[in-house]
């Protein structure tokens, strides 16, 4: 058992020090804050975590009432809304995701760009990525498309709307020395237009329960099985898998359930379905909305595209697609388009066109705010 530091740092090298120390055993364990957290904000994850200390650019301030841990990360997975939960992740299994990492992505010369917030789990994991490889890692404040256009041959983990937003700044993708792709399911039409540029992906799935991404291009890293339970959710097991959550008796199984349904394709690789909460109800049919927006996002004008449920008097719930699309789209166009594929009651009851989907800040689509309809022209085209 040891300390819990709550870092409040931007990305840097003291933040890569007190992760190091914390990795080896040699410092408290970590638990990293964005430094742009509201205060009250900032209180409710200090008041969840109970650390010893807090650490930011003043030093480090000892803190009443913290309880030790045995792991060697704490990351919190919520806290907009309600008590947040905080991950506990053993130095081994952040060490076992990197160099299964490693081992997958090959070119190991090539450094680590870290352009994510670190707060979360995937851009605390590419300084994991980082420091098992030996290699110093290169250190963006945020991600800005034409610094991170002009790294050089890195390693990088992105989300889809980065993605989009580097093509459209004209990077070279294929300078890059690997692209990893996760937090958000990735439209097919930005996929081709990124390989179309050189871009070498790799599509990942995880969460930080699995210490970031554990199963690449529909694969298992080294050391991660799935499963697929009776329900239709993704089960994930392994060296990746984290300890439990703070503060609850209850430590983590040998399976982790998640909220997501999958199916293996005839190949035994996952799909991802959509989450098992986004399901919508309408008319007594269930529509899993990603698999809506997983086939809307092959549609040659949609840049990108969120499928959720709004409440309706009649369906009690309607299948809304919210979509950034290149070219005028009709509601008429998008139904057929998804009947082509999928039963009626999937087909899209609404539209909404916008300029931009609202992120959270891990680059996350933000389905709460989707699921509000927009004012009338505040963000259609």
């Amino acid at each position: 058992m040891r300390p819990v530091h709550a870092a409040v740092l931007p990305p840097g090298p003291r933040l890569l020090e007190a992760l190091a120390a914390a990795l080896d055993g040699t410092g408290p364990a970590l638990f990293p804050l964005s430094p742009g957290l509201p205060d009250v904000a900032v209180k409710r994850l200090l008041e969840a975590a109970r650390p010893d200390a807090l650490l930011d650019e003043d030093g480090v301030r000892p803190l009443a009432g913290g309880l030790p841990t045995e792991a060697a990360v704490l990351i919190a997975t919520s806290g907009s809304t309600g008590t947040p939960k905080i991950v506990e992740l053993p130095a081994d299994a952040l060490a076992s995701s990197a160099r299964a990492t490693l081992e997958r992505v090959g070119r190991p010369d090539a450094p680590w760009l870290c352009c994510l917030p670190t707060s979360h789990i995937a851009g605390i994991q590419v300084l994991v990525r980082a420091l098992t490889a030996g290699t110093d890692p290169v250190i963006h404040p945020g991600f800005d498309p034409a610094e991170t256009a002009r790294a050089g041959r890195v390693h990088v983990s992105l989300v889809p709307t980065q993605l989009g937003r580097l093509l459209d700044a004209g990077a070279d993708l294929s300078q890059y020395a690997s692209i990893l792709l996760g937090g958000a399911a990735a439209p097919t039409a930005l996929l081709e237009r990124a390989r179309a540029r050189g871009a070498r992906i790799f599509t990942t799935y995880g969460m930080s329960e699995t210490s970031g991404g554990c199963v690449y291009d529909g694969l298992p890293l080294e050391g991660v099985r799935v499963s697929l339970g009776g329900d239709g959710r993704i089960r994930l097991a392994g060296s990746v898998l984290f300890s439990g959550y703070r503060h609850e008796a209850a430590r983590a199984g040998e399976w982790f359930v998640t909220s997501d349904l999958g199916a293996f394709d005839e190949k035994g690789r996952l799909r991802v379905r959509g989450r098992a909460d986004d399901v919508i109800n309408t008319g007594g049919e269930k529509v899993v909305a990603g698999e809506v927006a997983e086939l809307i996002s092959r549609h040659p004008a949609v840049r990108d595209v969120v499928v959720v449920g709004r409440a309706d008097p009649e369906w009690g719930q309607r299948v809304t697609a919210v979509v950034v699309a290149d070219t005028p789209l009709s509601l008429r166009e998008v139904r057929e388009w998804v009947r082509t594929e999928l039963p009626a009651p999937a087909a899209p009851r609404e539209l909404e066109l916008r300029d931009a989907l609202p992120l959270l800040a891990s680059g996350k689509p933000d389905r709460e705010r989707l699921r509000v309809p927009s004012p009338p022209g505040a963000f259609t085209k």
